[in-house]
């Protein structure tokens, strides 16, 4: 099943940009995802094309008015009708954006993203079109774009047909629940340092014993919460 993904933003330019490079853009290419961004101005009624407006009760900033962002949605869902879909608002509010999280958005067929920009969008337009509110991590940016990039890249990667086997995302870090070992390239020398020996044997066993080992020993290090997690799902 390919994944579409339509997202709501003030900046279409940058979505488009970041998703068509590299991986992401071949798997559009090749029709295993779709990624199409919407420019939410598009679908203002005032005659400056303007989104925004100041928040009741006073405050700083501007806050994105909820008529242009109902109105992108509504002409994306007419021109996509899905019953399996999942509506996400990048937000500082959301839940931490982790591999589990990617993992279960994978199995939806069509994911709209919703991008806000200066003080956030209007509370009403939240609790009307959207699921989920998802964070990539505990600070602020100036808009939803890069999240909503970083978010739709975690999920695509995981999609048949995006990378060339699901071993190229199985055993990486955080999706394996250890962090990754250290890996080596040519030279077997560079200043000074060599490939361990036990890369160079061709004993795929004892490799893998020694890479075990090493993803173990990185993870007790920097991500000890990892190890918690790994040792309460065997207890299940």
């Amino acid at each position: 099943m390919s994944i579409r993904f339509d997202i709501m933003t003030l900046f279409p330019e940058m979505t488009d940009y970041i998703l068509g490079e590299s991986i992401i853009g071949r798997a559009q290419k090749s029709g295993a995802i779709s990624v199409f961004s919407h420019n939410i101005r598009d679908y203002s009624k005032d005659k400056h094309r303007r989104v925004d407006d100041t928040p009741y009760g006073g405050g700083m900033g501007m806050l994105m008015s909820p008529e242009p962002i109902f109105d992108c949605y509504c002409a994306i869902t007419e021109m996509y009708p899905c019953e399996h879909r999942r509506v996400i608002y990048m937000s500082p509010r959301g839940r931490i954006l982790n591999h589990k999280i990617a993992r279960e958005i994978s199995e939806y067929e069509h994911v709209i993203v919703l991008c806000g920009h200066y003080e956030g969008v209007d509370q009403r337009i939240i609790d009307e079109i959207v699921d989920e509110e998802i964070s990539i991590g505990d600070y602020v940016l100036t808009g939803g774009e890069l999240p909503a990039c970083v978010m739709i890249d975690s999920i695509a990667r995981l999609c048949d047909g995006v990378l060339s086997s699901p071993e190229c995302y199985e055993g990486e870090s955080i999706a394996s629940g250890l962090l990754e070992y250290p890996q080596y390239t040519r030279p077997v020398e560079f200043h000074g340092k060599r490939v361990p020996d036990v890369l160079l044997s061709g004993h795929h066993a004892n490799i893998e014993k020694w890479r075990y080992e090493q993803s173990l020993e990185l993870t007790k290090k920097r991500r000890p919460d990892l190890i918690d997690n790994l040792e309460q799902n065997k207890l299940k």
